[in-house]
């Protein structure tokens, strides 16, 4: 995989005389001083965020201290759900099938609302730091929680991890011609390190920075794409006659379904049998896929519970939710007005020629944003975009990371060290990341060849196996009381078997492409990922009922503000997990005792390590009735009239947006 085999534009391709490598053309001081401004500010805004908010705490670590207004949240939640996977997965699944990719955005803006309105109110209430936590409070046992933290952490490194930094790596590859692995060794070496000290803060004041980093450069790049092409009805009209020269090799000629572009390019609503994303499972089976993503997923929850009250938690969502318009117009279409201009790279059908151009023989649509960012952008700006797609990356990683140690320390190694000190906890949340990029490294030869070459078809996929179980749960557990502990947990472990049985025949026969099928057999693979989808989560939802019907019901004294129909209730709520609870809050009068011994002096190294993670600042300490105060405090979900108003109607006017987006493009 040396850059020579692996450029992905050979010499041949362009249309000059003297044509530049693509990695050549960035080598001009206006690229390069962009490029190292760009970094500097992000470790300025990190070093910052890192020295200025508290992290020697779980608390502040993971939860930035419960002081977050909305702005940075709305745009954290934009940044963290889009990944430089989206910058390459929506314009290569927009190259290859047109607009209705776009779609999986819109969704979102629905859903945002839903985790606003319904799902954050009550883990708020019910005092969470982790989703597995939550379900852990509802049911009670330890076993669901665990499966939960395992199989998230799974879901973290097959689609969120090893798909972003695939696309990062494929980015710097074609601008610097870097080898793929180094390039991916150099980004997690920056990404971690501001995440691996900064804590959640930290992040989420990059994130924010990067979002508008992010906009600003995907509006020049579309608007000179555009310009290119001769505005948008030239583009409609174009798109439709983008096919590459070369359709025939060897005496084997290409169908003519696997180049032209499909006639239904330009609706959002496609046939329910022979489309490539069909509507009702855009409509259903995205729902679900959306309903696991945006209200029952670490990465984005955590965001919203880092709110200082529920107004501005309710405000991030809406602006993330009119940030979330923009995928279609920033990616998708950029992806389309690619292959106008590129045919012969992004479309090329075949095998050796796409090998020539991008290294996979199933095709290239996955290069088309980078190679629109490398060869239409003057000097200075292209340095931007490519700071911009590593923003992208290095925000969504950071996220990832943040939130995947969260789930591990507070999850899982408390299980294994039950009275770990905060300190211990905060080494292994760090160690914790080393260990996952380790893992997603590993995973990326995969990547590369799943779903016929299209990144964004490969992540929907592998959630669609996964992701329908979970959401399942969480909504039955929010919204009906009756719901067991062995309901829940049977209905997930028979929906994750089923989910992984599909997943592991699709691997082993491969997707195959347009040129050469794979031969699965179609009872397994014919079924659309979203229409399995929809099945899966039907099967968990009757298993769980039936399961949960049979078995003895959960007093209400367990549950009073955990479900929706008992959100506002006032009395005292005996934890299910209470027990335990006691278990880990005893050594705390011991350590304190033990503290106020002198300490010893430091060593240097040892101080600036310290420093370094954060493990210097000692939480102030509290008496009884301060910790009481403190918990009522995060629990409070109480909003002013006013803000309400406003955020509700907000929240409409959102809601109206989306219906008329998807009429209009329907």
């Amino acid at each position: 995989m040396d850059s020579s085999t692996w450029s992905p534009l050979g010499t041949s391709a362009s249309t000059t005389a003297a044509p530049l490598e693509p990695h050549e053309r960035i080598r001009n001081a206006a690229d390069i001083s962009v490029i190292v401004i760009y970094f500097l500010v992000v470790m300025a805004v990190g070093l910052w965020a890192m020295f200025s908010t508290n992290r020697g705490t779980v608390g502040g670590f993971f939860l930035a201290g419960r002081s977050m207004v909305w702005w940075p949240i709305g745009a954290s939640l934009f940044a963290s759900n889009i990944g430089s996977g989206h910058f390459v997965g929506l314009a290569g699944t927009g190259a290859a099938s047109g607009i209705a990719t776009g779609a999986f955005e819109w969704i979102a803006l629905v859903m945002v609302v839903v985790l606003g309105w319904i799902f954050v109110p009550i883990y708020i209430k019910a005092g969470v730091v982790t989703m597995p936590e939550y379900l852990r409070k509802r049911f009670g046992g330890k076993r669901i929680q665990i499966y939960l933290s395992v199989l998230s952490l799974l879901l973290y490194i097959f689609t969120k991890i090893s798909a972003d930094i695939f696309s990062g790596a494929l980015f710097i590859n074609l601008a610097m011609g870097l080898d793929i692995y180094l390039a991916i060794f150099i980004l997690l070496a920056i990404t971690a390190l501001y995440t691996i000290t900064g804590g959640l803060a930290a992040v989420i004041y990059t994130d924010t920075l990067q979002t508008f980093i992010m906009l600003v450069g995907s509006f020049i790049l579309t608007g000179f794409a555009f310009h290119e092409v001769g505005g948008y009805d030239a583009f409609m009209e174009k798109y439709m006659k983008a096919i590459p020269t070369l359709i025939s090799y060897g005496n084997t000629t290409v169908k003519e379904t696997c180049y032209t572009p499909r006639a239904d390019s330009f609706h959002i609503f496609r046939d329910p049998l022979s489309g490539d994303l069909p509507w009702p499972g855009l409509i259903f089976g995205l729902s679900i896929l959306a309903l696991w993503y945006w209200c029952t997923d670490q990465v984005i929850v955590q965001r919203c519970l880092s709110a200082k009250n529920m107004s501005h938690v309710k405000a991030g969502c809406v602006l993330c939710g009119y940030m979330k318009l923009l995928p279609m117009f920033l990616m998708v279409m950029p992806g389309m007005l690619s292959r106008i201009l590129y045919p012969d790279k992004i479309a090329c059908v075949v095998p050796s020629e796409c090998e020539k151009y991008c290294g996979t023989t199933v095709g290239c649509s996955n290069i088309a944003y980078p190679t629109l960012v490398v060869e239409l952008m003057p000097n200075g700006l292209r340095g931007l975009m490519l700071s911009v797609m590593m923003a992208s990356l290095m925000s969504s990683l950071t996220s990832i990371f943040n939130s995947a140690s969260t789930l591990f320390t507070m999850d899982i190694y408390t299980k294994m060290r039950k009275r770990a000190s905060e300190k211990e906890l905060m080494i292994a949340g760090r160690l914790f990341i080393l260990l996952l990029i380790a893992i997603s490294i590993a995973w990326v030869p995969l990547v590369q060849s799943a779903q016929s070459g299209q990144l964004f078809d490969y992540i929907q996929s592998i959630t669609s196996y996964l992701g329908p179980p979970i959401a399942a749960v969480f909504l039955v557990a929010v919204f009906w009381k009756r719901v067991t502990e062995p309901g829940a947990f049977w209905g997930l472990i028979l929906g994750f078997l089923i989910g992984v049985s599909r997943m592991v025949t699709e691997f082993a026969y491969g997707t195959g492409s347009c040129m050469e099928p794979s031969n699965c057999p179609t009872i397994i693979c014919g079924v659309h990922y979203l229409y399995f989808a929809i099945i899966l989560f039907v099967i968990t939802l009757i298993t769980i009922t039936v399961i949960s019907l049979l078995t003895r019901p959960i007093p209400e004294v367990h549950l009073y503000r955990l479900c929706w129909s008992l959100r506002n209730s006032k009395e005292e709520r005996i934890d299910l997990d209470a027990e335990e609870e006691d278990i880990r809050e005893a050594p705390k009068e011991a350590i304190e005792i033990d503290t106020e011994a002198p300490e010893k002096e430091k060593g240097c190294f040892r101080r600036a390590y310290d420093l370094f993670c954060g493990l210097d600042q000692k939480g102030p300490k509290m008496t009884k009735e301060e910790e009481e105060a403190m918990k009522v405090k995060l629990t409070d979900t109480s909003e002013q009239p006013l803000w309400r108003t406003v955020v509700n109607i907000n929240g409409i006017i959102l809601l109206a947006v989306a219906v008329f987006c998807y009429a209009y493009f329907a």
